[in-house]
């Protein structure tokens, strides 16, 4: 399917990321994978160019959380014809408000909410006309309830929830060709675990004896993809 099209991905180095980057590889699609880890993103890049040698595949290191990145990211890619994009990129943090550093709520905030708003109305702006076009953002299942010891971070996935489900019918309403999902994974066993507990190792089995892997998570944004549903 080698074309001049391409998928990016955001938060591509680990977990859901990497799993539905590749995912879109096999398909045979082009990507661009974003994450901080250069290290991680030239072995993603590796793996995916020896499964696949005909696709195209450009990774680009950011920190999304630096206010200014997000646009600059979106800026240095507008040479390709991006035929979907996908907010994968954020993180949690387990902990009271009482007991959560200002600071790293301020991370999350920026990284979670406000680079997927830039990205997302950069993408929207440029490519509403451009058919089969999608944006898919990644919400959690605790952007629709709340999680005890997990306020601020559910908070920001309400945000992803409420904007995306809300840009859907209004690229709808507008008749845009671009569509607009959201995709909202329940626990899943990535490194989310570990980074939202500030911990190195984290037990799913125990914290929710049913949980999900992240090559599940890429199958259902692939029927996501595929579907007509928001």
């Amino acid at each position: 399917m080698n074309n001049q099209n391409y998928v990016v991905i955001t938060g591509a180095s680990a977990g859901i990321g990497r799993a539905i980057a590749a995912a879109f590889a096999r398909r045979g699609n082009n990507v661009v994978l974003v994450a901080r880890r250069e290290d991680a993103l030239l072995t993603l890049k590796a793996e995916l160019m020896q499964q696949n040698p005909d696709i195209m595949v450009e990774i680009r290191v950011c920190d999304l959380s630096v206010p200014g990145n997000a646009a600059a990211l979106y800026h240095s890619l507008s040479s390709l014809n991006i035929i979907a994009w996908i907010n994968n990129a954020g993180f949690g943090y387990y902990g009271t408000v009482a007991e959560q550093p200002v600071a790293e709520a301020e991370k999350m905030l920026a990284l979670n909410v406000n680079a997927l708003m830039v990205l997302s109305a950069l993408y929207v702006q440029d490519y509403q006309h451009t058919e089969g076009a999608q944006l898919i953002n990644i919400s959690s299942a605790g952007g629709y309830t709340i999680v005890p010891s997990a306020v601020t971070y559910c908070a920001t996935k309400f945000f992803v929830s409420a904007y995306t489900e809300g840009l859907a019918r209004e690229l709808i309403r507008n008749g845009a060709k671009l569509r607009a999902k959201v995709l909202a994974p329940a626990a899943t066993q990535t490194e989310f675990g570990q980074v939202a507990n500030n911990t190195d190792s984290y037990d799913y089995d125990r914290a929710f004896g049913r949980y999900h892997t992240s090559d599940e998570m890429a199958a259902f944004a692939l029927e996501l993809y595929d579907a007509d549903s928001i």
